[in-house]
C-alpha cells in the first residue's frame, strides 16, 4: 500500500521525500509500503486517516546508486511498453519494474515519475519534469500515445527506437576505442622509455670514444627533454584534453567545427556520417508514425542528430517545410544527404508512407555501419601494429646503433 502527500506553503512547492513505514492495519495484519511527503509527521498523520496503528516511518536516503544511464531509459521503456501490452494498470507497472531495478537510482526516480502521475499529471508531463533522463523525442511520442490511446504501443516503438540508436553509438564507440585506447598505451611506454630507459644507455655512452650516429644524439635530447620537463609534458596534454573537451561541450562554434572536421575525415568520418544518417532517419520515422506533424517532428530530430552540421541542416529544413515546401526540397537544399535517401524520401511522400520508408533507409544505414565497423576493425589493427614498431623499434634501434658501430670497428 502506497499513498502520497502533497501541498503548498506560502504559494510555493513544498520538497517532497520518499519515506518507507510499516504498521497494522485494522485487521491487525502487519502492512509496509513507501510514500513520499514533506515529513515524518505528515506521513503519520495520512497513515491513521488510512486505518494504520503503530506507524514506524523512515526516510528513505537519496544517496547510493549508479548514475541512470540511456540503457536504464531504454530498458525501462520496453519493460513499461510489455507490461501495459499484458493489461498491467499504469501505476502498478512503474512499482514493479521500479523496486526490480537493481540501480537505487533508477528506483528512486520511477517512483517520483510515478507520485506525480499519482497528483494528476499525465505521463508526458511527468518525464518533461525530469529532461536530464527524458528527452523531448520521448515526452513528444508519450504525449501522442495518451492522446491517442495507443501508450502501449508507442512505448513499444519508443523503446525499439532507443535500443537501435543505443546500438549504433556502441559501434560508433567500439570502432574509436581500440585505436585511442592503443595510441595512450603507446605514448605512455615511449614517455617510460624516455625517462628511464634510455638515461641508463646515456651513462653507457659516455665513455665511448666516438661520435655518436646521428639517430642516437636525437633520441637522447628528446629523453633529457623528458626528463627534464616531464611534468609539463603531461600537464600539458592533460590540462589541454580537459580544456579542448570543456570548449567543445560548451562553445557551439567550436562543434560545428568539430563536428564538421569529423565528418570529413578519412575513413572515420563516412562512418559517422553513416551512423548519424541512421539516427535521423529513425527519429523521423518513429517520430511521423507516432502521428506528430513533421515540421514538430524535425524540432525533436534536430536534437536526436548528435551532430552539429545535421542539426542546423534540419533546423533549416523544418523553417522551409513549414513555409510549404515538400520534405524532399528541404532535404536536397541542405546538401547533406545522400543521393539514395533524397529517392527514398521523395517516394515515401508521394505513396504516403514516408515512415516506412524512413525507416528502410535507416535499416540500410544502420547495416552499412555494422560492415564499415567491422571493415574499420580489420583495417586499424595492422595499421596501428605498424605505427608502434615504427615508434617503439626506431627508439631500440638508435640505441643500439653505438653497440653495432662498436662492433664493426673490433
Amino acid at each position: 500500500m502506497a499513498t502520497t502527500a502533497a501541498g503548498k506553503k506560502d504559494g510555493k512547492e513544498v520538497k517532497l521525500l520518499n519515506f518507507s513505514w510499516e504498521g497494522k492495519d485494522k485487521s491487525g495484519k502487519l502492512v509496509k509500503g513507501e510514500i513520499r511527503a514533506s515529513g515524518e509527521n505528515i506521513v503519520t498523520a495520512t497513515l491513521r486517516r488510512q486505518g494504520i496503528t503503530n506507524p514506524k516511518v523512515k526516510k528513505q536516503s537519496r544517496s547510493g546508486g549508479k548514475k541512470v544511464t540511456e540503457q536504464d531509459v531504454a530498458l525501462f521503456a520496453r519493460q513499461l511498453a510489455t507490461m501495459m501490452k499484458a493489461g498491467v494498470p499504469l501505476l502498478q507497472s512503474f512499482d514493479i519494474v521500479a523496486k526490480g531495478h537493481s540501480n537505487p537510482a533508477v528506483t528512486r526516480l520511477l517512483l517520483d515519475i510515478k507520485t506525480e502521475v499519482e497528483t494528476g499529471s499525465s505521463l508526458a508531463q511527468a518525464f518533461r519534469k525530469y529532461p536530464l533522463y527524458f528527452d523531448s523525442l520521448f515526452c513528444n511520442l508519450v504525449a501522442a500515445g495518451e492522446q491517442a490511446g495507443i501508450l502501449d504501443t508507442l512505448l513499444d516503438r519508443l523503446a525499439t527506437y532507443k535500443e537501435k540508436i543505443l546500438a549504433i553509438k556502441g559501434k560508433i564507440k567500439k570502432a574509436l576505442a581500440y585505436p585511442i585506447s592503443i595510441l595512450v598505451i603507446a605514448f605512455v611506454v615511449t614517455a617510460v622509455i624516455m625517462i628511464f630507459v634510455i638515461p641508463q644507455f646515456e651513462a653507457m655512452f659516455k665513455n665511448f670514444g666516438a661520435d655518436l650516429p646521428a639517430p642516437t644524439l636525437v633520441v637522447m635530447h628528446m629523453s633529457k627533454f623528458f626528463v627534464s620537463y616531464w611534468y609539463l609534458i603531461f600537464g600539458g596534454l592533460g590540462g589541454g584534453t580537459w580544456l579542448f573537451f570543456n570548449t567543445w561541450q560548451r562553445s557551439e562554434k567550436m562543434q560545428f567545427f568539430m563536428d564538421r572536421l569529423v565528418l570529413k575525415m578519412p575513413v572515420f568520418g563516412d562512418l559517422v556520417k553513416k551512423a548519424t544518417v541512421a539516427r535521423w532517419t529513425r527519429t523521423l520515422a518513429t517520430m511521423f508514425a507516432a502521428g506528430v506533424p513533421l515540421v514538430e517532428a524535425l524540432d525533436s530530430v534536430a536534437g536526436a542528430a548528435g551532430n552539429k552540421v545535421y542539426y542546423n541542416a534540419t533546423k533549416k529544413i523544418q523553417q522551409e517545410v513549414s513555409t510549404g515546401s515538400s520534405l524532399t526540397v528541404s532535404m536536397q537544399n541542405s546538401g547533406v544527404f545522400p543521393n539514395m535517401v533524397l529517392q527514398m524520401c521523395a517516394i515515401g511522400e508521394e505513396s504516403g508512407s514516408l515512415d516506412g520508408m524512413l525507416s528502410k533507409v535507416a535499416d540500410f544505414f544502420e547495416a552499412e555501419v555494422d560492415d564499415a565497423v567491422d571493415a574499420l576493425a580489420s583495417l586499424m589493427e595492422p595499421m596501428i601494429m605498424a605505427v608502434l614498431g615504427v615508434v617503439i623499434g626506431g627508439l631500440v634501434i638508435a640505441m643500439y646503433l653505438p653497440i653495432f658501430k662498436m662492433g664493426q670497428v673490433v
